[in-house]
């Protein structure tokens, strides 16, 4: 059986978990700033919250402070 498992960095959305590793952020942060930008970088897969990755990078680095 084959790993189709990807790297953090080659991901097109991550779960909180998974963003949070990769971005060095705490869950409840990543949460809570995820929230106020649910239209930018947000897919909802049903009740769970995915983050797309290089909408959150660019979200980020227009951000002075999280």
């Amino acid at each position: 059986m084959r790993d189709l498992s990807m790297p953090l960095w080659e991901r097109y959305l991550m779960t909180i978990e998974e963003a949070s590793m990769y971005f060095r952020i705490g869950e409840n942060k990543l949460r809570e700033v995820a929230n106020e930008h649910k239209d930018v970088c947000v897919l909802q897969n049903g009740n769970r919250m995915l983050i797309k990755k290089k909408k959150f990078e660019k979200l980020i680095d227009e951000l002075e402070q999280i």
